[in-house]
């Protein structure tokens, strides 16, 4: 419920125009404590116009506000405090939130609109790493708060499935490797073999030029280097998916750099027809001058392709096939300047969607403060990590709650739950040092603690027995409960927030504030007491497990009923 509305109304049926709607509401302040109320409307914007001292114009106005709707109206200072009637917004919050259930917090603003996002995207032949976690779970909770507010997400693991070091991969695979060996491990002994390759060619730079000719027979079709390639490609993306699976990420479509192959003629001709391609140096380049960016190199002198030229074919691709509302790129700050390229590009090309193109950005994920990088062979993998993790989990659970059922279950969510939490509290662009017993732990910060918070609230309810949640009166003006109900009501403001700036961590960290404000209600209050207010009580603790449900969910993290 919006109750800035509300406040913003009241103050302007004392006025006489000075104000528009807008400019009150915009306006309006959250003071720092709940002591101090609710909202709060700064007086000394009407200085000039009433020509008195804010503190004047405070104390005049809330003489003729109409208090019957609030629980207090005071001036302090030149500030004009609202205090909203508890019992009656609790009613309202807890009864909408009950009856709308996971729904709650929807919103159609995207008017069904598509929303591709290019996401994940790993190299073939290379495993995913803890490298890839950010564009994953990044991506995979857009789309979730994109669909809660009306858009339909297309989530597009855009694969690395070809260049020139898959022409490294065969040559690597045909001097060190064999077939038994990659079929028994295939992703690690393909990764192995990968390493050995950038090891070797520091003193054999000859490996370079062979690797190079490979890729041209690849790229011209030859039968074995063509099967080859496929083999890795399958192998790949079983193990992917057993990773995904995990995780519990899906995707709409795997086409990849290779989809692409035959799709770039289109765009080169569109730059040349609009005589926007031009020689430099031998090479095709465009000119972004009015953009204040580098040229954008297209074509390579010898004609190859680059990384844009196949960017362009999928950027058409993707306008023609889903006529997007917006077009998202998760993919790493680093190549921040690139997409600025990129989107210039296809602005000039005249693409429909090109300016709704978004590249969202984030930073690093080190380990002991180093970057990971699989050609030097400083890589973790992700699918040990979750195993760490659901071991962790799985441990702590035993000594928390040994009689639990489905233990290995519970400890599979809140360990997964606690990686993606982990990444996805930080803000996106924020670089990460991924520390796992941090992110396990049942206190703090952490995944684990709200959905322990969950589990805790699902617990009282499954103590209080039945009850009809929405026929109880809902009325609890109990002060020590308002910090969670304010909290509750917050929630479809953050889903549009979140939605708005393509950031999960709002979510994330929404849910903690949840938690933290239910836990304090939670230790000073005593819930199943048998009283008029016991059905207000479980009205809001039921509020609070579906609102940290789907918080988590939107989130990508499983809310265990009980831990």
């Amino acid at each position: 419920m919006d109750y800035k509305a509300q406040v913003t109304n009241s103050i302007l049926s004392v006025l006489n125009g000075e104000l528009t709607s807008a400019d009150i509401y915009e306006k309006l302040e959250q003071p720092k404590t709940l002591a101090m109320g609710d909202l709060a409307f700064p007086a000394f914007v009407l200085a000039k116009v009433f020509h008195k001292a804010p503190n004047q114009i405070a104390a005049d106005l809330v003489e003729k506000i109409d208090q019957a709707s609030y629980e207090k109206v005071e001036a302090k200072g030149a500030y004009i405090n609202f205090f909203l009637d508890k019992g009656k917004v609790a009613s309202n919050v807890l009864t909408t939130i009950i009856e709308e259930g996971s729904t709650y917090g929807q919103n159609e603003n995207g008017k069904g609109g598509n929303v591709p996002i290019d996401m994940s995207s790993p190299n073939i032949a290379k495993p995913i790493s803890m490298g890839h976690l950010r564009s994953t779970v990044i991506g995979n909770s857009i789309a979730n708060i994109l669909r809660k507010n009306g858009y339909h997400p297309i989530k597009d693991n855009h694969l690395g499935d070809w260049g020139t070091q898959f022409g490294k991969l065969i040559v690597a695979y045909r001097k060190w490797g064999n077939e038994d060996d990659v079929k028994k491990d295939p992703i690690n002994n393909l990764v192995k073999y990968y390493v050995k390759f950038h090891q070797e060619d520091k003193a054999h730079p000859e490996l370079d030029d062979e690797a190079r000719e490979t890729f041209k027979k690849l790229e011209d079709g030859d039968k074995e280097e063509v099967e080859l390639w496929k083999w890795f490609r399958r192998v790949s993306l079983e193990s992917f998916n057993k990773i995904y699976d995990k995780l519990g990420v899906k995707f709409d479509t795997y086409n990849g750099e290779a989809f692409y192959n035959d799709k770039m003629d289109e765009g080169i001709n569109i730059l040349k027809d609009k005589g926007l391609l031009v020689e430099s140096q031998g090479a095709q380049v465009v000119n972004l001058d009015k953009y204040d960016l580098n040229p954008a190199l297209i074509l390579k002198s010898d004609g190859a392709t680059l990384y844009i030229t196949r960017d362009i074919a999928t950027a058409i691709y993707r306008d023609r096939t889903y006529q997007p509302a917006m077009n998202l790129y998760v993919v790493g700050s680093e190549q921040t300047y690139y997409f600025k390229q990129l989107k210039a590009v296809l602005l000039e090309m005249g693409l429909h969607s090109a300016a709704n193109l978004h590249h969202i950005p984030f930073g690093l994920i080190t380990v002991n403060g180093k970057k990971l990088s699989t050609r030097s062979g400083r890589i973790i993998l992700l699918d040990e990590v979750l195993n760490d993790a659901i071991e962790l989990a799985e441990q702590q659970i035993a000594e928390k709650n040994p009689d639990l059922e489905n233990k290995e279950e519970v400890a599979k969510q809140v360990g997964v739950g606690a990686i993606i939490f982990g990444d996805l509290k930080n803000e996106r662009t924020n670089n990460i040092d991924f520390v796992l017993e941090d992110q396990l732990k049942f206190e703090g910060e952490t995944g684990p603690y709200v959905q322990y918070s969950h589990a805790r609230a699902e617990s009282i309810l499954r103590k209080a027995g039945s009850l009809n949640f929405h026929t109880a009166d809902k009325a609890l003006d109990d002060p020590s409960a308002w910090e969670t109900i304010t909290a509750l009501n917050e929630f479809p403001g953050i889903v549009e927030s979140a939605c708005k700036d393509f950031e999960p961590s709002e979510i994330a960290k929404y849910s903690l504030r949840l938690a933290k404000a239910f836990n304090k209600y939670y230790a000073h209050s005593k819930v199943l007491v048998k009283d008029d207010k016991l059905g207000a009580r479980l009205g809001l603790v039921k509020a609070v497990s579906i609102v940290l449900k789907e918080a988590l969910n939107l989130l990508g993290v499983q809310a265990p009923d009980a831990m």
